[in-house]
């Protein structure tokens, strides 16, 4: 990680065994990597902000293959994935922006193998110990209804004012005890994104 200065890294894996008293047989499994980062920008106007774009690519395969490796699958075998920032008090939400969209989507999806569907993204601004939701959708077929779910992420001592906490999630499943419908997994193609 080169550009970016990282002060701390997270890992949470979330496990779903019971499910409305029933039986969750595989366990539904979201893992979610965070970066906790220095703002170079916090605290001032700066209009070029391609050194936030490219932290951002270095940070999508980083925390992707942080993720992947948390769930203990092969990359092929994620199925959902979703990014998030939140900014600390002296930046501003362009600077989650720049980090979450030029960049990072490429190297997340070469992280999880393939990736045809747009990446769900949330940013906000917060203080420490502020809750961030990672949204999360299938990897290949977005019209996948099962798979829309969110993972959300704490830490106690992030962001700081001058920091920026990112956030990369991925699943092995959809959300456990699937029922509105709509194409499923196994129905999807993912060729274009959607389907």
């Amino acid at each position: 990680m080169s550009s970016a200065k990282i002060r701390k890294i997270a890992v949470f894996v979330d496990e779903i065994h019971i499910e409305q008293g029933r039986q969750i047989d595989p366990p539904t499994r979201r893992a979610c990597a965070v970066a906790v980062i220095d703002n170079p920008f916090a605290g001032k106007f700066v209009e070029d902000l391609a050194d936030l774009m490219q932290v951002g690519e270095e940070l999508g395969g980083y925390l992707g293959e942080r993720a992947v490796t948390a769930l203990g699958i092969a990359p092929v075998d994620a199925e959902s994935y979703g990014k998030a920032a939140l900014v600390g008090e002296n930046g501003e939400l362009e600077h989650a922006a720049a980090i979450l969209h030029p960049k990072l989507g490429a190297p997340l999806r070469k992280a999880v193998e393939k990736g045809a569907a747009l990446v769900p993204s949330s940013k906000k601004r917060g203080g420490m110990g502020t809750v961030l939701d990672v949204p999360l959708g299938h990897k290949d077929a977005a019209y996948v209804r099962s798979h829309f779910d969110g993972m959300e992420v704490r830490i106690s001592d992030a962001p700081r004012a001058n920091e920026i906490l990112v956030a990369v999630a991925v699943t092995d499943s959809g959300r456990p005890l699937p029922r509105v419908g709509g194409l499923t997994k196994d129905e999807a193609k993912g060729e274009d994104g959607l389907r």
